[in-house]
């Protein structure tokens, strides 16, 4: 039956996009055009060899056919690809009549609704792919070029493999990825440490056979100046005896989640699992084959209120993890039920993500990963429709010598949500018992003293929250993009998920940025992301898009290409030169290959981090090198244009190897 009529059905498939987007002879060779060109230059979709036989498959049933309906994945991307299959079935039966089904789960009740439900495709998401298609192509193939042709054959770079040299190529949506690494790691390379103090406060009860601790806080936090803070230790420590100036109290609580989206799913397999982007959406992807859970690529973070959340609960009751939880879930006498929250996302094509299918204990064809995603998605839908945790929290100030100190207790009194979302914690601290007026001498008061530290490197978690707030990518597109990073060789990945940029990374955006062009800032690209959407909500046509955006990259591509030398200075920072170094660059770079001036490493240095802005030019960075015959000195980035190099004193650039791991001592210098 297909809505409600009786009906014959022949079902075939395809494997992702059938066409694929590229420019046409002879503007497809590197050499046989200016890369300017490719902005202006024709393109085409076509069917590669690879997937003749859909193609020949697709008409075949298509003339034996009345009817086509298109089962593709309801986003942006499924439907550019239900057009592709439209094009051919049309153009072996012009008289098909083509209907949409739309549907969010493998799961028969999904199933049979779409199918009584048709609708038609929606020609605005497709429009909305074909421009970021055609976007992609034209700037990263034009960029891409123009670095590759720059800078490939005037240095020695890293090869991902020994018989083929590396494309240094050039994504709208992977260099600001790649920004947000370099910048953490400059954030961190230009930390100055300081020393800092604060007053710490210890009171221990005794009242055998348990001891009872409070911690209290100095209201200042911390000094930077140790004479002051040593003032007011010293006052204190001459006037020890501590006065408890309020004692307070109220119930808090803490919620659940909200429902899961894509990104979101994204970041907690990678900070609770340590699990990658790129395997996340693997693993969703095969689970949402197999039935047992729903569309994986969705913004969407609230349900709507027709969908039946009850009986998915219900199906989860049988396993032996979390079945008692969803039982109780189920029991109104518990009265744990809670309405889910809601996120205030919605793409109005899928709900969130959540199981469709119950699993006892994993099956057979599962590895520890699909069981462990699995479980996230089930424990995180559980803990959504689930009472928020509920606790007592006691606050406790004190006065010691005029100052302040406050310490503070929690006491659960209900974990709710938290019994089957294990992945999140609430420390619980009993404080002893306080009254207003009391006082009591403290067990420990010491001046502690510490240092500032600089950020951390930015985590998968993290950098998927930046692009999600950026607008970089989408939500089926983000973990393709930081793949690509590593992939490139512009990054690596710790064992701890964290980023860290190569030479090679570093060096593109120190080139770009010392051009003045943002080009590996975000706001580029979420104007891309915010017009490509418009298209798909039919507020902008695909032509305005296409016009807008690639008359704006066109004038960066060629202000970039006018200031080619910034990039050759920046790798020549990083990258011995080769033999072959001295062309004359790429039409209207205005400028040959010289760079670094004779030595080799643009001005006698390995680059081992950078220290901050240049105090000469005020708008490069100066970088700290080391010499091919040993010591160390501070120099310009911008070498050879601005000339500004300061030897390093031993005694104190001795630290430079561990410049990476930890402080590092900057010597004087004068201009």
């Amino acid at each position: 039956m297909m809505s409600n009529q009786p009906c014959d059905m022949a079902m075939t498939s395809v494997t992702g996009h059938l066409m694929e987007m590229d420019f046409q002879d002879p503007f497809r060779k590197w050499h046989a055009c200016d890369p300017l060109q490719l902005f202006d230059a024709p393109v085409y979709k076509t069917i590669p060899q690879e997937k003749a036989a859909l193609e020949v498959t697709l008409k075949e049933e298509a003339r034996r056919s009345d009817q086509l309906v298109l089962w593709l994945d309801c986003d942006r991307e499924g439907e550019n690809i239900a057009y592709e299959v439209m094009q051919v079935c049309l153009s072996a039966n012009s008289r098909l009549a083509v209907f949409r089904a739309h549907f969010s789960a493998l799961v028969d009740r999904d199933i049979h609704h779409a199918a009584q439900n048709l609708g038609r495709p929606n020609s605005n998401f497709a429009d909305a792919v074909d421009a970021r298609q055609e976007i992609d192509l034209r700037i990263g193939a034009s960029f891409t070029r123009f670095q590759t042709m720059l800078l490939q054959s005037r240095f020695n770079l890293p090869s991902p493999s020994a018989d083929r040299k590396l494309v240094i190529s050039y994504g709208p949506c992977q260099f600001p990825t790649l920004g947000f690494v370099v910048e953490r790691y400059w954030d961190i390379l230009g930390h100055v440490e300081e020393p800092f103090w604060a007053i710490h406060c210890k009171y221990v009860q005794q009242l055998p056979p348990l001891a009872t601790t409070a911690e209290f806080s100095w209201q200042r936090g911390r000094l930077l100046d140790h004479h002051v803070a040593a003032t007011l230790f010293e006052m204190c420590i001459d006037n020890p005896t501590a006065t408890v100036t309020d004692v307070s109290g109220s119930e808090r609580r803490k919620f659940p989640p909200f429902p899961l989206n894509t990104v979101e799913l994204q970041k907690r397999a990678s900070r609770f699992l340590r699990m990658s982007s790129e395997r996340t959406m693997k693993v969703a992807e095969e689970l949402y084959q197999q039935g047992f859970m729903s569309y994986p690529r969705t913004e969407t973070d609230s349900f709507p209120p027709s969908m039946d959340l009850r009986a998915l609960v219900s199906d989860q009751a049988s396993n032996s993890a979390w079945g008692d939880y969803a039982q109780r879930l189920l029991d109104p006498a518990a009265n744990l039920w809670r309405a889910p929250g809601n996120g205030g996302h919605d793409d109005k094509a899928h709900p969130p993500i959540h199981p469709t299918r119950a699993s006892v204990n994993g099956e057979p064809n599962w590895s520890p990963d699909h069981k462990r995603l699995y479980e996230l998605v089930v424990r995180h839908f559980l803990a959504t429709v689930s009472q928020p945790a509920v606790g007592f929290e006691t606050i406790v100030s004190i006065d010691i010598a005029g100052e302040a100190f406050s310490a503070r207790g929690l006491m659960i009194t209900a974990r709710n949500y938290l019994d089957v979302y294990r992945y999140d914690s609430w420390g619980a601290h009993t404080l002893p018992a306080f009254q207003t007026g009391q006082q009591f001498t403290p067990t420990d008061l010491e001046l502690r003293s510490g240092r500032t530290e600089p950020p951390p490197l930015l985590s998968e978690a993290d950098l998927l929250g930046l692009m999600d707030k950026a607008g970089i990518g989408t939500d089926a597109t983000m973990h393709d993009h930081i793949k690509k990073l590593l992939d490139r060789c512009y990054a690596t990945k710790d064992a701890n998920t964290r980023f860290k940029p190569t030479p090679l990374g570093e060096a593109l955006v120190l080139g770009y940025d010392n051009m003045g062009y943002e080009l590996w800032k975000p706001h580029l690209r979420a104007l891309m992301e915010r017009d490509m959407r418009m298209v798909s909500e039919g507020r902008k046509t695909k032509a305005q898009v296409l016009a807008d955006t690639l008359r704006a990259t066109k004038a960066a591509f060629m202000d970039a290409r006018e200031q080619q030398q910034k990039l050759i200075d920046a790798l020549a920072l990083f990258f011995d030169r080769t033999n072959a170094d001295g062309g004359g660059g790429q039409g209207g770079g205005g400028g040959g290959g010289g760079g670094g001036g004779g030595g080799g490493r643009g001005g006698g240095g390995q680059v081992v981090g950078a220290m901050g802005p240049c105090p000469k030019c005020r708008t490069a960075h100066l970088v700290l090198k080391q010499r091919p015959a040993g010591g160390f000195m501070a120099g310009c980035s911008s070498f050879p244009l601005v000339s500004f190099n300061v030897p390093c004193l031993h005694s104190v650039c001795s630290k430079a190897p561990t410049f990476l791991a930890g402080p590092v001592l900057i010597c004087p210098y004068s201009l």
